[in-house]
């Protein structure tokens, strides 16, 4: 049977529009996993922004507290915050900063390159990770106790991901 294509007229070859029904079905479901992602990181950033208005913390914004949870106790360079994928954000330099005057970080220029500042959590930001920390448990417990994921179902969305996260970083190198 030849189906009738839009463009090119009748009389596609046998299984071309399977094959191209097969292939839009796959972009669709790409275009679909890339915008769960990114409202998937707006929604935890709400959530941790929910958080803090409960627990009465107003002076930080969620990708602060976001920074502060992925330094934890290390101690690093802004450079490093990108590369070891602690923040995602465009204006580290900014929101550094800001954490700093607000007494949630330390930073000290390197003996070695005066150019660069390390810097690593004050005991307000090790409070403020560990209240993202115990609402990161908390939302872990409630996952599996409710049956929303088990562990074999976490391991296989952290799988995928990372092949993507593979593939996406094979493809920025390919282009340099």
């Amino acid at each position: 049977m030849s189906i009738q294509d839009p463009i090119t007229g009748p009389n596609l070859p046998p299984g071309a529009a399977e094959a191209m029904l097969q292939s839009n079905s796959f972009m669709n479901g790409y275009l679909e996993a890339l915008s769960l992602v990114e409202r998937l990181h707006r929604l935890l950033l709400d959530v941790i922004k929910d958080e803090f208005e409960r627990v009465g913390v107003l002076d930080i914004n969620a990708v602060q507290a976001l920074l502060l949870f992925n330094i934890g106790d290390n101690e690093v360079t802004a450079g490093e915050l990108k590369s070891r994928g602690y923040y995602q954000g465009s204006n580290v330099s900014y929101n550094l900063k800001k954490l700093v005057e607000m007494g949630y970080m330390h930073h000290q220029r390197c003996e070695i390159d005066r150019r660069s500042v390390r810097v690593r959590l004050t005991q307000s930001g090790r409070d403020i990770r560990d209240v993202v920390s115990k609402l990161f448990a908390r939302h872990a417990g409630g996952l599996e106790c409710k049956g929303v994921l088990g562990d074999n179902g976490m391991a296989e969305i952290t799988s995928a991901l990372k092949r993507m996260e593979r593939y996406w970083t094979d493809q920025i190198r390919y282009i340099y």
